[in-house]
């Protein structure tokens, strides 16, 4: 583990910037940035053009470590390359910014109010060549619908499985059993989760840290004891659907906690904007989304 990349992330002020959309979600984000399924012909011209449009993020001068802790990749984009280098070593090295990569292979069926990670039997070769990249951390992500007490410890109880196997690679896991800002339970469950989180992280070893991605709660500081946790590296916000506006909102009230949004972060990109347009439209919404990770 890089001790510059682990100081970065335990003392710097910033957000994560969250460009991990799988084959699922990409569609959808390609639409949101101006180019419809009409855009391309398959799905290896789909992923060239997300990847295009992450390049022109992460290469805009507006996108630097100043402001940006740290970058969550899709698997193919760390195997792909930014600015004549490799994704990860091009963040890390031009931009000073830590990379991650997402790791899960996306959601089992629901049961019990939860919806688990499939099986990832590829996870030790992938961990393998994130450290070759220089890769700090991993993402994964499980999803809470409803306030179901096992479901919901079943779903943390994989997540640290997971993360023990993450750490034991010399990788740092941020853990994300996200709650469905539609569940109509949401309050109850975000209570629920950070039990769980809780329990567990008190059964973590000696020297053993993980970060925590969770989805802006009701109940405001909520996860302050998460925060102050001893194994919590850091705890981070994903904006779960909500408009920029009303997640940097919600996030200016959780103390010590800042960022991680995706389509926050790129709401208002377009692919037909001239690079002057877009780079103003980039660093206007990363000002707004470093204020509020402030707190």
């Amino acid at each position: 583990m890089d001790a510059e990349q682990l100081h970065k992330i335990e003392s710097a002020q910033g957000f994560v910037a969250a460009l991990d959309q799988s084959g699922g979600s990409t569609p959808k984000a390609l639409r949101l940035y101006g180019l419809g399924e009409d855009a391309y012909a398959d799905e290896a011209q789909m992923f060239d053009l997300i990847h295009t449009m992450r390049a022109r993020i992460m290469t805009s001068p507006t996108f630097t470590g100043e402001r940006i802790l740290a970058t969550i990749l899709f698997e193919q984009t760390m195997e792909r390359d930014v600015g004549g280098k490799g994704t990860a070593e091009y963040l890390w090295q031009d931009k000073g910014i830590v990379p991650v990569v997402k790791v899960d292979k996306g959601l089992a069926d629901e049961a019990d109010g939860v919806r688990l990670m499939k099986p990832m039997p590829a996870l030790d070769g992938l961990l393998e060549r994130a450290l070759g990249h220089g890769v700090f951390g991993t993402k994964m992500r499980s999803v809470v619908l409803r306030a179901h007490e096992a479901g919901i410890e079943a779903n943390v109880a994989q997540q640290f499985d997971v993360a023990r196997r993450i750490l034991a690679a010399g990788l740092v896991p941020i853990i994300e059993p996200e709650v469905d800002i539609r569940s109509p339970e949401k309050t109850a469950a975000e209570e629920l989760v950070t039990a769980a989180i809780l329990a567990h992280l008190d059964a973590l070893g000696n020297g053993e840290r993980v970060m925590l991605k969770l989805t802006l709660p009701e109940q405001d500081d909520l996860y302050a004891p998460l925060v102050a946790h001893p194994h919590v590296l850091r705890v981070v916000a994903l904006s779960g659907g909500y408009s920029r506006e009303e997640a940097n909102a919600r996030l200016a009230r959780q103390h010590g906690v800042v960022a991680s949004f995706s389509r926050a972060l790129t709401e208002g990109l377009t692919a037909q904007q001239t690079d002057a347009e877009f780079d103003a439209t980039l660093d206007a919404a990363i000002q707004s989304i470093y204020d509020a990770s402030l707190t």
